[in-house]
């Protein structure tokens, strides 16, 4: 991958802590590249998470270009990626992108640098002629927020799922997040003014058979690229979907009831990945997860450890072709 104009290839020995003294220097110097080449840090703050002198974070960015790990272009075969990635694709069959974050950042700092790393990696997997979906909430909005320009043509953001509760339209919330997209790509934006659940199935049904509304679930039919987070309950930083007012008591308790462990643009599914049966998915407005599994490429990014519920059930329903996250998430993913 190209990462405006620099890239990153690494063949660590092992993502070891921190607080690791045997860490070795390969490993040092494969973080200091990505902290500064791919998350914008400077030399002070990457010698106060690698607890060393500016100085010596200076020669591992030397070393880092004067052995190719930072190049004009990416070179990264499978057999040389990171140890954690392998493990991911191994076990997951997906490709995965670990973003190194040390255990001293704040939930919030995890977030952004994941964004961060994640808009640029998906630049380059924009191209002209694409239908991208592009779901809300707080890991897209952080995404969002970091999108480079990229010239393309002929290209479409259409919004996955309707983002109106009983408090409010979700017109401005979503608008924007699918506004930074269509500006850094060039792209036509596509909005879906749905509430993101419906009172009764009924209205859904009905709704879904109005013409303004066919529009918009063609255009979902022809996507090319989904861009999407994972919800859940108990994350360090709330999903949109469960701290917004979308959800009230009852619709709680019966995910609760469920046994439902996260969703994907507001349709849910257990940690088996089954989600055909649940009550709730029959009201969202969400794409239908058989149709969303139908998409060459969906980029799923999730930050915070405590998403890995949700994550492993958005996995075993099969969503993700391309997963980015944290460090410290990746491991517990592994680790089952």
């Amino acid at each position: 991958m190209n990462v405006s104009g620099r890239s990153e290839n690494l063949d660590p020995a092992a993502h070891n802590s921190n607080h690791d003294p045997h860490r070795s220097r390969s490993s040092d110097t494969w973080r200091a590249a990505q902290m500064y080449y791919l998350q914008d840090l400077t030399m002070n703050a990457i010698a106060r998470e690698l607890r060393t002198s500016r100085s010596t974070v200076s020669r591992l960015l030397s070393t880092a270009r004067e052995t190719g790990l930072v190049q004009i272009q990416v070179n990264n075969p499978l057999h040389k990626a990171p140890s954690l990635e392998n493990e991911i694709r191994r076990q997951y069959g997906v490709e995965a992108h670990v973003v190194p974050v040390s255990e001293m950042v704040t939930d919030s700092e995890v977030l952004d640098r994941v964004a961060l790393q994640a808009a640029r990696i998906i630049g380059p997997l924009v191209d002209s002629n694409a239908i991208i979906g592009v779901a809300w909430g707080s890991t897209l909005s952080a995404v969002s927020q970091h999108l480079t320009r990229k010239v393309t043509h002929d290209s479409t953001i259409v919004q996955l799922n309707g983002a109106g509760n009983t408090q409010t339209t979700g017109i401005a919330y979503a608008s924007e997040i699918l506004r930074r997209f269509g500006h850094a790509y060039g792209a036509r934006v596509e909005q879906f003014p749905v509430p993101a659940f419906f009172d009764h199935a009924e209205t859904k049904t009905a709704m879904w058979a109005e013409r303004s509304v066919l529009r918009i679930l063609e255009l979902q039919e022809r996507m090319t690229m989904a861009i999407f987070g994972v919800g859940s309950t108990n994350s360090g930083i709330p999903s949109h979907v469960y701290s917004g007012g979308y959800l009230d008591d009852s619709d709680l308790r019966a995910l609760n009831e469920e046994r439902v462990v996260g969703d994907v643009a507001t349709m849910f599914f257990r940690a088996d990945g089954s989600h055909q049966d649940l009550r709730i998915n029959r009201r969202s407005t969400g794409p239908d997860l058989s149709l969303l599994k139908s998409v060459s490429r969906r980029i799923c990014v999730v930050s915070g450890e405590t998403k890995i519920s949700g994550l492993r059930g958005a996995l075993a329903a099969g969503l993700p072709t391309d997963l980015i996250l944290d460090e410290a998430s990746a491991r517990q993913l592994v680790q089952g």
